[in-house]
This record gives structure tokens, sequence and C-alpha cells, in this order.
């Protein structure tokens, strides 16, 4: 399995970006693609999550109602739509996938491929 993020940038604050996120390999049932992020100095954090068969939607606190994760299965590809940016959203994200119970998909340590990032930053 590979995956290749794309579509960061620099964008003021409020406004929005779409990554997307190319995968490659293997069938995806029964696994979770997941979001996340990495600022300069800071530890990689949860953003979103998807359930690649049923698309049920996980985010982290701080992003929900702003960011909204999707899938295209015909396309092979997880999106992640960021609205009302902020100062604090900028950072490295990177796409994830791997196969785990529910109460895990928050977790990195349980996403076995990973994709390169993209370098969000969000100009205040």
């Amino acid at each position: 399995v590979q995956l290749q993020a794309s579509g960061g940038g620099l964008v003021q604050a409020g406004g929005s970006l779409r990554l997307s996120c190319t995968i490659s390999g293997r069938t995806f049932d029964n696994r979770f693609m997941g979001w996340f992020r990495q600022a300069p100095g800071k530890a990689r954090e949860f953003v979103a999550a998807i359930n690649w068969s049923s698309s049920n939607t996980y985010y982290a606190a701080s992003v929900k109602g702003r960011f909204t994760i999707s899938r295209d299965k015909a396309k092979n590809m997880v999106y992640l739509q960021m609205n009302s940016l902020r100062p604090e959203d900028t950072a490295f994200y990177y796409c994830a996938t791997g196969r785990m119970i529910l109460s895990s998909v928050r977790n990195a340590e349980e996403y076995v491929h990973w994709g390169q990032g993209t370098l969000v930053t969000v100009s205040s």
C-alpha cells in the first residue's frame, strides 16, 4: 500500500484548503483511513478518520465542525476539507491507513501505512 498526500499550501486565517490522499495497492475493506498532523516542535496528533467500508467518520475535538473527511471508493482517494482555518492548524498533514478496532482510530501506532506529509500554513 502506498499513500500520497497533496493539497497543502499557504492560506489566511478563515480560509479553506482541501487535502487529498491517493491510495495505491491493496483493497481497503475493514480499514480505517486517517489524517494526522504534526507542527514543528510538537507531537503528532490525530485529526480525523473514516471507515473505508461504512464511511463513518471520527474527528478530533479541535477540528470538529470545521474539517470534513471523506472518501471516494471508485478513485481510491481520501479527502480532508478544512474550513475556517486557524493559525494553530499550521502543521504537516499525513494520511495513513490500517486495520484496527474502533476504539483505536485516534492512535497513530495502529496505522501501518503512511504517506509523506503535506504542509499547511495558516497566516494570521
